[in-house]
């Protein structure tokens, strides 16, 4: 997968969907990704659960730190138990 800086993105939008037709692109914003370009192709195999390369990409992209929210299950059992 390749980058891109968002300001790269911005100024070169041709070149980033041109890309992105062939791979994804993660953009990243203060060295941190905050969004991956994709075709509309992988994110049709991807929305319907065909296809595992992008799923496991994704997954090693995801990155930066955590919202500090809780899972669903332990906000629910907390409230149960108040």
């Amino acid at each position: 997968m390749q980058s891109m800086s968002a300001r790269d993105a911005k100024n070169s939008f041709g070149k980033l969907i041109d890309t992105a037709r062939a791979e994804p692109v993660a953009i990243e914003k203060h060295g941190r990704t905050v969004a991956v370009v994709l075709s509309i192709e992988s994110y049709e195999q991807l929305r319907h659960g065909r296809s595992a390369k992008l799923r496991t990409v994704a997954g090693k992209r995801r990155s930066g730190p955590r919202t500090g929210r809780r899972p669903a299950s332990n906000t629910s059992k907390q409230v149960k138990e108040s």
